[in-house]
């Protein structure tokens, strides 16, 4: 049984004539006498909450940032009209600060043998996905002096899709894509290094394209076009290690590392590539293979959701041994990890020639751009540490860059902002030379 406010009202109003004017057990009993028959009566009056029926429907996936609207059914059997509060509660993260209170409550009044609909809006805070915990209900009765109150379990689950803000730079990474294809209107011939087809010269074209058999065949002068590379394979390996639990601004490393997989992803699928993700640490925590070009970008996406950093470090040995497992044949693989000194030198640096020895390997690292901030600070003695502190860290990533790239390693370093589409830029340059 729960007491509401009124009851305590009603209690005060009565104790006080008694306890100025005659107080006494027998003045206290004769107001709280009728007040408690009053509260028993309404107790029993009120609508049963056990026999309430639950039923849940509406969205199951949403994409981080998003709201998603999940709708409970409420039916009532009893003969006692519900007259009740309820609390649809899910975890702390399903919404934005200081809503929950108004986004979880409902009030409702349902007569007897009929049922009602609530709505109730998430709007997640991280990825991953959201059980529903338990429906509790207080069922008040007429007078409002006593409720009955009991829990229900109405399993329901949402899954929180990585945001993917970085797609508002597709179109711009498309239309590049069409100039290497040949396929805009610019006065350039499609770049690339695969042959396309055959067409008759006009000035302006590159001399070295002619093509001097299929000139002897014919009246006028012949030359070769060129398309880039296409079904190439792309191998995505996230590292979710340590180093991508780190935060730089408001983003982790790895929903960064996510982003910037997810504008190459959709960029390489338009493009007629073959891309597969492998997620690692110690072991294998996500994988999508073998996917078609219409549905690896929704199958990349359900696949992040879960992701989260593993504080451990990663095993560059089993992690090289997992990219040459997923990818038998040559392949472009883009490695997004740390650009840190340690990680780097004793754990990818001794195992990246069985990578470069077969496939073509590419490493996105995020910076942070307060080490920027850092360098540009003058005026006191603290500031000046900072500068060269931010100098230092600046100098170590170039230097463990530099080590990469002697390797034949291309290397994108870039800040969370700015790493989607730098990543997007390497491959399509690499996708123009020849070199998938």
């Amino acid at each position: 049984m729960a007491l509401t406010g009124r009851t305590a009202l009603l209690a005060a109003i009565g104790s006080l004539p008694v306890g100025i004017l005659a107080p006494s057990w027998t003045g206290m009993l004769a107001v709280n006498a009728p007040l408690s028959l009053a509260i028993l009566c309404d107790y029993m009056l009120a609508a049963p909450v056990r026999t309430l029926r639950f039923t849940r429907s509406g969205d199951t996936t949403v994409r981080l940032g998003d709201g998603a609207e999940v709708e409970l059914m409420v039916a009532n059997p009893s003969r006692r009209r519900l007259r009740a509060d309820v609390r649809d509660a899910w975890p702390p993260s399903s919404w934005s600060t200081g809503s929950e209170q108004t986004a979880s409550r409902h009030k409702v009044d349902v007569p007897a043998g009929e049922r009602r609909r609530m709505k109730t809006l998430l709007r997640p805070t991280r990825r991953g996905d959201r059980q529903a915990e338990r429906v509790t209900v207080r069922s008040y009765g007429p007078l409002g002096l006593a409720a009955r109150q009991g829990s229900h379990r109405v399993p329901w689950s949402v899954r929180v899709l990585p945001p993917f803000t970085s797609r508002k730079h597709l179109p711009s990474r498309l239309a590049r894509l069409r100039e290497l294809d040949g396929r805009t209107s610019v006065l350039t011939r499609g770049e690339g290094t695969e042959f396309d087809s055959l067409r008759e010269y006009v000035p302006g074209d590159d001399t070295r394209s002619i093509d001097w058999r299929a000139t002897a065949r014919q009246s006028s002068v012949a030359v070769r076009t060129w398309r880039p590379e296409r079904d190439r394979h792309i191998l995505l390996v996230l590292d979710t290690g340590r180093t991508s639990a780190g935060r730089v601004g408001d983003v982790p490393r790895l929903d960064a590392a996510m982003d910037a997989a997810l504008l190459l992803t959709a960029l390489a699928a338009r493009a007629g590539d073959r891309v597969d993700l492998l997620a690692y640490d110690r072991r294998t925590r996500a994988r999508v293979q073998g996917r078609a070009a219409g549905d690896v970008l929704s199958a990349m996406v359900d696949a992040m959701a879960t992701l989260e950093p593993e504080l451990v470090e990663t095993d560059a040995r089993g992690l090289s041994a997992a990219a040459l497992a997923a990818a038998p044949r040559r392949s472009l693989v883009v490695l997004l990890t740390t650009l840190d000194a340690a990680p780097i030198e004793e754990g990818l640096l001794p195992v990246l020639p069985q990578l470069t020895q077969r496939h073509t390997v590419l490493v996105a690292s995020v910076s942070d751009p307060h080490a920027d901030e850092m360098t540009k600070s003058r005026g006191t003695a603290q500031a000046v540490y900072e500068a060269a502190a931010g100098a230092q860290a600046q100098a170590q990533r170039r230097h463990t860059a530099e080590q990469l790239e002697r390797h034949g390693v291309t290397v994108v370093d870039a800040t969370p902002q700015n790493l989607a589409p730098a990543l997007a830029d390497a491959y399509l340059a690499l996708k123009a030379a020849g070199r998938l």
